[in-house]
């Protein structure tokens, strides 16, 4: 059977996951949980070396990566899986027992998809991995604003982004302006009378220009470069 003969509803390949933590029953749990629903955990790892490793050695999907472990810290694993530009790197979810952990915040602008707190349910830890799989930033909107307005009005040291936002049409320094204070792409569509479509070109077309890797980024690009303003944004809750 040749490609075009294929079904067309054949099922897409099953996540490849790297599990990164310096708990072996976190580890051990999570790893039970993906296998369970299909996903397949291609390694695991005790610390961020491990994880560098394990990452150069299984080309995985998504890494899952806790921050605070021994040798090498994964906020600086994550900066190094992600500058790597010979091959396509993979999605990396930060694992976290605050959601305010400064981290949090740094890990983001490095390029992390989202964080997920570590008594996470079964059924989200499963959703998160395939929803960043499939290229979406997994934010929880509240907590990701009040995440990034707390560390840009403290000034909080972070990998800043500096991206020129000159290079966007006034339309869509609104929709990004739009974009940082939380608002899905349904609620953009609303705001700008424009159809969900239209608002995804607008949302790719900002992520290519700044050289984001995906919303994360760009809510901190919202933050720090002062188009939207800790406390001063409508809609915050």
């Amino acid at each position: 059977m040749t490609p075009a003969d294929a079904p067309a509803d054949t099922p897409a390949p099953a996540p490849r996951v790297v599990i990164a933590d310096d708990q072996a029953l976190v580890r051990t749990g999570f790893g039970m949980i993906l296998t369970a629903d299909g996903i397949d955990v291609v390694a695991q790892a005790a610390d961020g070396a491990e994880a560098l490793a394990a990452v150069e050695r299984t080309r995985p999907d998504l890494v899952l990566m806790d921050i605070r472990m021994p040798v090498l810290d994964g906020l600086e694993a994550t900066r190094r899986i992600l500058a790597d530009t010979a091959v396509d790197p993979p999605r990396v979810l930060i694992l976290t027992t605050y959601d305010l952990d400064r981290y949090v915040y740094a890990a983001l602008a490095a390029g992390a998809s989202g964080f997920l707190l570590k008594d996470v349910t079964p059924e989200h830890l499963v959703a998160a991995v395939r929803l960043a799989r499939a290229g979406d930033a997994l934010l929880a909107p509240a907590i990701t604003r009040r995440l990034v307005e707390r560390f840009v009005a403290q000034g909080t040291a972070a990998p800043a982004l500096h991206r020129d936002l000159a290079v966007l049409t006034p339309r869509e320094r609104e929709v990004l302006q739009a974009l940082g204070t939380g608002l899905s792409n349904t609620e953009l569509a609303a705001r700008f009378a424009l159809s969900e479509a239209t608002v995804k070109t607008h949302v790719a077309r900002i992520l290519a220009k700044l050289r984001l890797r995906d919303r994360a980024q760009a809510v901190v690009v919202a933050y720090e470069t002062g188009l939207v303003t800790p406390g001063g944004a409508a809609g915050l809750s």
